[in-house]
């Protein structure tokens, strides 16, 4: 081995002040060699890394330990600043479609820099070519090439939109509850960003899937966007009717245990008392109370919703998402806390803010809600964990200043 490497050899395992006296002894052509190293090591490092990083991105990995982006989970983990963990991050999401660029990187043959430049323009098609480019161009020569391919890209793109808009549709198949849609190019990337952005807002258990998740986002954008009777959005009942065929023991069930009898969604087929007891809470729906022999005894609303001043209220009073720990305010609806029946109350002190996340865990993943939301909500998890949750401390103050709350019973 030639002497020069084996100083070197000699440095690896070095640490702390150790490392620096190490450094410091050897010669000038050692340091470069030294550092010749150590930079392939890093560029292996990074190519793993980003390979890594994609395959995480794309199970949503990071949600595991609570963070809401595979950025922010790497600021997290591994304490790096954000630019960093952007910068990983954006090659690591194109990682599967630039094989022979990460390949390079790894081979210490490009930088990540150079990587970095290239990611937004490369494609499977153009990885190869790219790869030479990036092996022979500065970085500042890859920002030229970058941006003539983007620019090629948008002139393609002005060509082909009129034919991508002319082929899009949206159906549905009410048999199936399903919906499928071709959007044009740019309406694809809008509208994916925003259930993206909606997905964030949603609060997550750690075991609901992804596309779980984003049915849940889709859905609140749905129910936040349209106005409600007021013109308000968020916190306001749906304008939408929905008639359900419902046997009267359904709704009046007093033991709290769920009834077998099914209803019939009008249109959508049978439905099981859970979903009923749901909807009913849920939604401005019509419902046809049957007696046994199937035969409607009565129609009308199926709960009595809060008045507007109630609603406003309750915002005042709880501020966010009831569920304690989650201050989610974008979908965010008024429910009861005992669940609405026939001649039921629908007073202030039993009338909550929840998320669409937490509304759904309360009426099927087997939570419970109880308590005076003016004082104190409890919440029990089905392994029996309980937890609390208070109205907002400037409400508690200002309304015990002022002797009560202001908004009283709607019926």
């Amino acid at each position: 081995m030639p002497p020069t490497l084996r100083a070197v050899r000699a440095v690896h395992g070095v640490r702390g002040a150790d490392l620096i006296s190490a450094v410091a002894a050897l010669s000038a052509e050692q340091r470069k060699v030294f550092l010749d190293g150590a930079f392939a090591q890093m560029m292996a490092a990074q190519g793993d890394i980003v390979a890594v990083l994609g395959e995480i991105d794309r199970g949503q990995e990071f949600r595991d330990e609570g963070a809401t982006s595979t950025e922010s989970w790497l600021v997290q983990r591994y304490g790096i600043s954000t630019g960093t963990a952007r910068s990983l991050t954006q090659v690591g999401e194109k990682a599967w479609d630039i094989p022979e660029l990460v390949g390079a990187l790894r081979a210490g043959e490009i930088t990540l820099d150079k990587v970095r430049v290239l990611a937004d323009v490369a494609t499977p098609e153009t990885d190869r070519v790219l790869c030479e480019q990036a092996r022979a161009c500065s970085v500042r020569e890859l920002t030229d090439v970058a941006r003539s391919a983007a620019e090629l890209a948008r002139t393609r793109s002005v060509v082909s939109s009129r034919s991508e808009h002319d082929g899009r549709y949206l159906r549905c198949n009410d048999a199936q509850r399903t919906i499928s849609a071709q959007l044009p190019r740019d309406s694809y990337a809008q509208t994916k960003a925003c259930l993206d952005a909606a997905l964030e807002e949603i609060p997550s258990d750690g075991a609901t899937p992804l596309d779980q998740r984003r049915c849940d986002a889709l859905v609140g954008i749905i129910g936040s966007a349209v106005p409600g009777p007021n013109g308000q959005g968020a916190a306001t009942a749906s304008p939408y009717v929905v008639v359900a065929h419902v046997p009267l023991a359904a709704l009046v069930e007093e033991s709290g245990e769920l009834s077998n009898l099914a209803g019939e969604l009008v249109p959508g087929g049978l439905i099981d008392g859970e979903t009923v007891q749901r909807i009913a809470c849920d939604a401005t729906v019509v419902v046809a109370v049957d007696d046994e022999a199937g035969h409607t005894m009565y129609e009308g609303r199926a709960q009595r919703f809060a008045t507007p001043a109630q609603r406003r209220e309750v915002m005042r009073r709880d501020r966010h998402c009831r569920f304690p720990g989650c201050a989610n305010v974008t979908f965010t609806n008024v429910h009861h806390v005992v669940p609405w029946k026939p001649a039921g109350r629908t007073d202030l002190d039993n009338l909550a803010l929840t998320c669409v996340h937490h509304h759904h865990l309360v009426h099927t993943k087997g939570w419970s809600m109880t308590g005076n939301a003016n004082e104190a909500l409890r919440f029990e998890g089905p392994s029996g964990r309980v937890m609390t949750s208070r109205p907002s401390p400037l409400w508690t103050r200002v309304t015990a200043l002022s002797g009560g709350t202001r908004a009283g019973p709607s019926g």
